[in-house]
């Protein structure tokens, strides 16, 4: 298991509530933390093994380039952008901070953070699995009737793993 960061990345935007935030812009500083298993890359030394940390800059740069009214969109989007791109990802963790946030009075910085956690065990056997708990995971693709998959759902409340889930498919 390991860390990926990519921290105190720079961006001049035009985020906010208020339409002045919109039209002035200010200084925002993104970080982002993603958990991953890189063992495998790190032995074969393959970047399309890992995490390629150019890929997750611009995906940052591009949801930075949208005008946005809440921080917490912008770290939501992000999160579903690097949970599209990385299957491999066990956590991310996104921060934003907006400098010099127009409160009245003289204030550093608000900040917006945002975590989406990918680890469970199967609801069956117990055995570490990664999740989107979304129309996204990979558990989704299974061959499956409707009716069974929702069975599956209540009697096991959560996701099965790959051998599990072959007992049920079509």
């Amino acid at each position: 298991m390991g860390f990926i960061a990519l921290e105190g990345m720079k961006f001049y935007a035009y985020h906010g509530f208020y339409e002045e935030e919109q039209i002035i812009g200010t200084d925002y500083i993104v970080d982002v933390y993603i958990e991953t298993a890189f063992g495998k890359a790190a032995n074969e030394d393959a970047l399309e093994k890992t995490i390629n940390y150019e890929t997750v800059y611009l995906i940052v740069k591009l949801a930075m380039k949208k005008k946005r009214k809440l921080l917490e969109t912008i770290t939501h989007e992000i999160a579903q952008a690097l949970k599209f791109q990385f299957s491999q990802m066990l956590a991310v963790s996104v921060r934003i901070k907006k400098m010099n946030p127009p409160l009245g009075g003289s204030t550093a910085s608000a900040t917006v953070e945002n975590t989406l956690l990918f680890k469970k065990k199967c609801s069956n056997c117990g055995k570490n699995i990664s999740c989107y708990g979304d129309e996204s995971c990979w558990c989704n693709t299974a061959s499956i009737f409707p009716a069974t998959r929702e069975m599956i759902y209540y009697k096991f409340n959560g996701c099965l793993c790959s051998n599990c889930l072959q007992a049920y498919e079509n």
